[in-house]
């Protein structure tokens, strides 16, 4: 009971953080992060375990879900060399930075534990810098490329953690025969979210009740990454070939009266579990600063310190490395398009956006307890919590100064697409009310609307007609309502706007659908 009312008040404490985060324009994470360093501090606090292997579960499947669903395929096309730098050379990097550096500072340490604590501070979380960054309208480059690299980052180094973990429960460790290993588990990871997103979205658009709908939503989510894990594949891979594609078909299959409310309920939903993360973290620290001396406390902190210092350097270095590479490639010339390269000022965006989150807290939690733990897990878990407060607090509190400071221009290249998605609509929409049977004042007056919107989409001048009952009326909107979703995600398909322009659109027509909705209910 004591528990369940410390998440309580803790649960309430998050939001009323978040809501200052908000306020004052700063990552709410930093803010948790320093909440979950206070409760390790918490004379009374209890003391709580999670059993490792429901933490990945649990904090990692629908952040990384929810993270993929909004990703843009044709971004990432555009900017796969930086996404993939990234998320593999820049992990690696410092997996083997980290690991040298811990080795060096405790030579006890045996290699699989070190390079499983690199693994756990490799990936950083884009969730705290985009949550500043949209706000300030940097190069929407820059947002993609973070957004694209917390994607797959996530599964280069939960790659690495799974095969250092297994290594140290082992013994032994081949790199050269983890490699046919690597590439079955990520064919066959690829292929079972394909299969999987087909069977879902043969499922899901049948159910018409929203809390069911949403319940459907969650199981099948959680069961994808279950599967995934009991086929000895990869969970992380398999949700995001799985979010991605389901993300193509479902805004054409779910209607917008179930749509928006689970919208709602996964952002609560990643919200609560980031709050939890950092609770459930700083719980587990107290017993282990408790059992200290003074001798190990300074080398837990010394450590902490380093590693931190060193997931800085290793993404500074690399970022600012390959923008030089990029620059010099391009002023040397050569036959084909030239690849995008950030300016100097983006790319110190970029290397300072490297802020770690809910997937090292999740896997620093996984590493097995009990009876048998894992070598040094309680200096990992410590040295991992360090890197997310430390980085959260350093690089999420100075982010919006320093971009202010840089001067980069505001980018309109959304606000463009959104532009044009939604004349392309409203076109669409006087087209296929325009093909009516018969015409009364109603119908017409459905016209009209269309044209202004089309007119001047800027003041989005919508003004929408009530429903009176009128049959020719109603059956003219759903045409239009249909052509517009069609155009909306033939846009999309062919690459004419971005993710981001079309979920905005889509978020205007599902509005607009649940007030045809109710008005129909009404008559």
């Amino acid at each position: 009971m004591v528990v369940f009312e410390l998440v309580i008040a803790l649960l309430v404490v998050g939001a009323i953080l978040a809501a200052w985060a908000r306020r004052v324009n700063l990552p709410y994470p930093a803010l948790l992060a320093l909440a979950g360093a206070a409760l390790a501090l918490l004379p009374n606090a209890p003391t709580v375990t999670l059993d490792p292997e429901l933490a990945l579960a649990l904090f990692v499947a629908p952040v990384l879900l929810d993270a993929a669903f909004d990703s843009s395929p044709r971004d990432l096309k555009e900017n796969w060399r930086a996404v993939t730098g990234l998320a593999l050379v820049a992990v690696g990097l410092t997996v083997a930075a980290v690991a040298f550096v811990v080795r060096w500072l405790v030579p006890e340490m045996p290699w699989p534990a070190a390079i499983a604590l690199g693994a756990i501070v490799a990936p950083p979380d884009a969730a705290a810098a985009t949550a500043v960054l949209r706000q300030l309208r940097p190069p929407h480059r820059v947002l993609v490329i973070l957004e694209g690299e917390s994607l797959f980052n996530d599964a280069s180094a939960l790659l690495i953690y799974r095969l250092a973990v297994a290594a140290a429960a082992t013994g032994t460790f081949s790199g050269w025969s983890a490699v046919p290993t690597f590439l079955v588990v990520s064919a066959g990871s690829i292929l079972l979210g394909a299969v999987l997103s087909r069977i879902t979205m043969a499922t899901l658009p049948r159910i018409q009740d929203v809390a069911t709908a949403v319940i459907a939503q969650f199981v099948t989510t959680f069961g994808v990454w279950l599967l995934a894990e009991r086929l000895g594949l990869s969970g992380i891979i398999t949700m995001v070939v799985y979010a991605i594609l389901i993300a193509r078909t479902a805004p054409d299959q779910i209607p917008a009266r179930i749509r928006i409310p689970s919208y709602a309920v996964w952002e609560v939903t990643v919200f609560v579990l980031n709050v939890l993360a950092f609770i459930l973290v700083g719980l587990q620290l107290k017993p282990i600063l408790q059992r200290l001396s003074g001798g190990e406390l300074v080398t837990y902190f010394a450590t902490g310190s380093a590693v931190i210092a060193t997931v800085i350097v290793v993404r500074f270095g690399w970022v600012m490395g390959y923008v030089a590479a990029g620059r010099l490639r391009a002023h040397a010339g050569g036959p084909g398009k030239p690849a995008w390269c950030p300016s100097y000022s983006a790319a110190t965006i970029i290397a300072w956006c490297g802020m770690r989150g809910i997937v090292t807290l999740a896997a620093a939690l996984a590493l097995p307890d009990g009876a048998s733990p894992f070598p040094y897990r309680d200096l990992i878990l410590f040295t991992a919590f360090a890197v997310v407060l430390g980085t959260l607090v350093l690089q999420g509190l100075t982010l919006r100064p320093l971009m202010r400071s840089l001067q980069l221009e505001a980018d309109d290249s959304v606000e463009r697409e959104v532009h044009l998605a939604r004349v392309e609509t409203a076109r669409a929409a006087l087209d296929a009310v325009d093909g009516a049977a018969s015409e009364d004042d109603m119908v017409r007056l459905l016209r009209r609307k269309f044209e202004a919107r089309a007119a001047a989409t800027e003041r989005n001048a919508s003004g929408g007609a009530r429903g009176d009952g009128n049959a020719g009326y109603a059956a003219a909107l759903r045409r239009a309502q249909v052509a517009q979703r069609r155009t909306l995600s033939e846009l999309r398909a062919r690459g004419v706007i971005g993710d981001d322009a079309f979920h905005r659109v889509e978020e205007e027509l599902d509005w607009a659908e649940v007030n045809a909705d109710a008005m129909d209910r009404s008559d």
